[in-house]
């Protein structure tokens, strides 16, 4: 294997190209990346690039220094079109072809939008900026969508000085996650602040002079904010012969195909630990997921190992750090396992069939959810586990 081309340059791309060179790979590897920058670290974006806290140089995730160190073919600013898997050849926008022996897709995912011009998304680097230059005391701002990056841009704009509104259509917002217990003080914390928080509403368009509901309500906002969730970016490997169901669908190798792989938000993979297919748009499992993905690419056969992870994700709203661990969706239960919801200093665990399958801390240090992980990866009893109010690993 002499070739190997990485399609996607953020967290996912680089890290399974650092790996490969990590683990002895000397041959080719073209790493291709649709934005014009070099590697760069999305989760600031939303928290201190658009707080105008960060600038740009200091979302670099490698030098570049380090980026020549892996003595990369890197093709930036130019986006994958097409896969060939017979010929073993990725097309590019620029006309040019990129040959592999294997090949890493980690294209990430890209912002749903709505009807309507105008809105701005969060995305990227030049989304941050462009938002970051219209926030200002006194603005308008809505934000459609009370996810974790919706709330995480609300709680910056607020504290520049804008008037915010979320709109939100669930009635209570991150509820199929978090349970509508922690999703309700979640919300809350927004309300207290002065955000104006509306649930059970749905947007249809983007409008010259704001946003408009189902219902024809319209809102007026100097700025508006869509953050509705992501599409995994796939429509390049139709025809392909890959399979494609909100992602990339691929075993719990990370492989798709022979010798290809997937990593990061565009990777549908099944994840043992849980016994179920996911895709996870988190930081972290980004990277780990690229290392696995290298890894299992160049390992002899019989050699690969499964990627089993426990998911971990944060946020940070206003002085409030979130932090969680596990597959929270389609649990069972919730229960608040240490602290108190009311006072905003609490660890939650969540049961999914008989088992702890996720544990989200708010306001606690990490040690305090750090040690559910254990129970997480066990499979710990739910019952047991809080009935001592501690992971039975612990007990």
């Amino acid at each position: 294997m002499r070739r190997i081309a990485v399609v996607g340059a953020s967290v996912a791309g680089l890290s399974a190209a650092e790996t490969l060179r990590r683990e002895g790979y000397d041959g080719t590897i073209t790493l291709v990346g649709e934005e014009p920058e070099p590697p760069y670290d999305r989760p600031p974006l939303s928290k201190q690039v658009l707080a105008a806290e960060w600038e740009r140089d200091r979302l670099a995730l490698r030098t570049s220094a380090d980026l020549a160190a892996l003595d990369l073919d890197l093709r930036l600013g130019v986006a994958a079109t097409g896969l060939e898997l017979v010929s073993r050849t990725v097309e590019l926008g620029d006309g040019s072809e990129v040959p592999y022996d294997g090949l890493i897709i980690a294209t990430g995912v890209r912002p749903r939008r709505l009807p309507g011009e105008g809105a701005h998304v969060l995305r990227t680097l030049d989304d941050a900026l462009t938002l970051r230059e219209r926030l200002s005391a006194g603005q308008r701002l809505v934000v459609v969508g009370a996810g974790f990056l919706g709330a995480e841009a609300a709680a910056v704009a607020w504290r520049l000085g804008a008037e915010v509104t979320v709109l939100e259509p669930a009635a209570v917002p991150l509820a199929h996650a978090v349970g509508a217990e922690v999703g309700r003080m979640l919300a809350q914390v927004h309300v207290d602040r002065g955000v104006n928080l509306r649930c059970g509403v749905t947007v249809t368009e983007v409008t010259e002079d704001g946003v408009r509901l189902a219902g024809g309500e319209e809102i007026e906002a100097d700025e508006v904010l869509v953050a509705i969730g992501s599409l995994p970016n796939t429509e390049w490997l139709e025809g392909s012969g890959l399979m494609v169901g909100d992602g990339l669908v691929c075993d719990q190798y990370c492989e798709a195909a022979k010798n290809v792989y997937a990593a990061g938000d565009v990777a549908r993979w099944y994840n043992p630990l849980f016994g179920t297919s996911m895709r996870i748009e988190h930081r972290t499992n980004a990277a780990e997921q690229g290392m696995a993905a290298a890894r299992n690419l160049l390992a002899a056969e019989g050699a690969r190992k499964p990627f089993a992870p426990v998911p971990y994700f944060w946020s940070d709203q206003y002085d409030m750090k979130i932090q969680a661990y596990g597959f929270l969706r389609g649990h069972d239960e919730v229960a608040v396992v240490e602290g108190d919801l009311g006072q905003r200093r609490f660890v939650a665990g969540y049961r999914t069939g008989g088992r702890v399958s996720g544990a989200l801390a708010v306001g606690m240090p990490p040690k305090a959810i750090r040690r559910w992980r254990q129970a997480i990866t066990t499979g710990a009893a739910w019952h047991e586990t809080v009935r001592t109010g501690v992971p039975a690993a612990d007990v």
